[in-house]
């Protein structure tokens, strides 16, 4: 597999980088985990949009879904007409919630452009596994495992401390957590987000051969990130950026 960081900006886009969205790529398929706010621009310098075989969403906070509702412009008015429709898996509530967003009714909303399938356990895409387990967030939330020919990348989405993300992350070729956080923040939520050091704790736990650390808000020093999960996990390490290409 291929992984392709095309946002890694944490709850808002950044400067440099729009929010959540990554590409995952397998003998000509490709997946998208996560669109949102400012990524399907960017999306589009690294693959065409419309051979995309499904987004993924982690949860349905607008820096991770929002740009959904680009998406479905683009499917439904390009000039030759509309492109077929495409699963997008997300959490209960998910169709809904876009038409919501773009001030559709819920009938028939972007249900013409996507497939909205609820999250289940286990969702065969093309030649991706794709599981899923509950994060630890305030809204329904999913940490995303992608197995291909034997490879297999974990993508915490936003969750704060959880047995559930080193469980699905056993073994994993690579570990794609999010670091919103640094230790020394005060009175962090125990449900919101997790630190560098507890995203370190949470791969070494489960022995995953890499780690690449995103959801880095643009407010928090990157090189205190790296420091502090460099602290506790012995791994290859690694800050995600925009177009960071990384073979699994």
């Amino acid at each position: 597999m291929r992984l392709t960081v095309v946002g890694m900006a944490g709850s808002f886009p950044g400067p440099d980088s729009p929010a959540s969205c990554y590409l995952v790529e397998h003998e000509g398929h490709r997946i998208v985990l996560d669109l949102g706010n400012g990524a399907i621009g960017p999306l589009q310098r690294y693959a065409d949009v419309y051979s995309v075989d499904a987004v993924v969403l982690s949860h349905l906070h607008a820096d991770h879904c929002l740009d959904l509702t680009s998406y479905y412009v683009m499917r439904k008015y390009r000039p030759e007409g509309p492109a077929p429709s495409i699963p997008v898996l997300g959490p209960t509530g998910t169709a809904d919630r876009m038409a919501a967003a773009y001030d559709l009714p819920d009938e028939p909303g972007m249900t013409g452009e996507f497939e909205f399938r609820d999250h289940v356990a286990v969702t065969e895409v093309g030649p991706f596994r794709i599981i899923t387990a509950p994060a630890n967030h305030p809204v329904e939330a999913y940490a995303i495992r992608v197995e291909a020919d034997g490879r297999s990348l974990v993508f915490s989405g936003d969750t704060g401390p959880t047995d559930a993300l080193v469980d699905l992350s056993r073994g994993a070729d690579l570990a794609l957590y999010e670091a919103s956080f640094l230790s020394r923040y005060e009175n962090l939520p125990p449900n919101l987000h997790l630190t560098a050091t507890q995203a370190a704790e949470h791969a070494t736990r489960a022995g995953v051969d890499r780690l690449l650390l995103t959801h880095l808000v643009p407010w928090t020093p990157q090189d205190e990130t790296r420091e502090e999960a460099a602290a506790v996990y012995a791994g290859g390490l690694a800050l995600a950026a925009p177009g960071l290409v990384v073979d699994i």
